[in-house]
């Protein structure tokens, strides 16, 4: 097993006014040679949209992107169709294929919305672009893994152009579990959303994350004296 700590205080910062992001990978102005990307993950950014604020239309082109609220409600409408308000438990993937146009608002005027949004590269390109969000907010994840994008059929879960999974878990005190790699050869890399853990005789706090390469069964503790709430990605290395 091999392990490379990313931690929260290293991650990049914008502030727009109306935008306050944390990038995990070169983003934007910012960039970092040595976190330009894990695998076929390419972006995890950390956002935090006030009230009133949001991305207007914008265009994307071969691309998987993943948007996961933790707070608000977020307004998506993009170029293929898709349209809706997404909040906290809901996850939303687009694959944007040969092109779309999209964009993203906080849907209240006050109150802020706190979100991840990830892209991953596809294994197939200039697809025809796709949307689909899903509900979770009903489905327990407390000592369990929840999948919210899985190529695995029994995941039950959103599908995306690549051998990636998106899973979350909320950890109770003093348990261990496991994940187990699903394809050989992929990469792991896991946030820590609040709480902390130890992983790989490393300790996590929060939004600390860890990425985990040459590994088939992850060992994670809470480490702390509350629950963990974890987000994990597993992508290809090579794509």
């Amino acid at each position: 097993m091999n392990s490379t700590l990313y931690p929260a205080n290293e991650r990049g910062t914008a502030n727009f006014g109306w935008l306050q992001a944390n990038y995990s990978f070169s983003f934007g102005q910012w960039y970092n040679p040595n976190k330009v990307h894990f695998g076929a993950l390419r972006v995890l950014n950390d956002d935090t949209v006030h009230g009133g604020g949001g991305f207007p239309t914008h265009p994307h082109s071969n691309m998987e992107i993943i948007t996961i609220p933790l707070q608000g409600e977020l307004q998506h409408k993009d170029s293929t169709g898709g349209q809706g308000v997404i909040q906290q438990g809901d996850v939303q993937v687009m694959s944007a294929g040969t092109g779309v146009e999209h964009s993203e608002f906080n849907a209240s005027a006050t109150d802020s919305v706190n979100l991840f949004q990830l892209w991953i590269y596809p294994n197939k390109k200039d697809i025809t672009p796709s949307y689909d969000q899903k509900s979770y907010a009903n489905v327990s994840k407390t000592n369990n893994w929840l999948y919210l994008v899985s190529d695995q059929p029994q995941h039950n879960a959103l599908t995306i152009q690549q051998q990636a999974t998106i899973a979350t878990t909320l950890i109770t005190t003093s348990t261990t579990m496991n994940y187990t790699v699903q394809h050989a050869g992929n990469g792991v890399y896991l946030m820590v959303i609040s709480g902390s853990i130890t992983i790989a005789n490393n300790t996590l706090g929060t939004k600390d994350a860890i990425g985990i390469t040459e590994a088939t069964i992850i060992n994670i503790t809470n480490s702390g004296t509350q629950a963990a709430e974890l987000l994990l990605v597993e992508v290809p290395m090579q794509w």
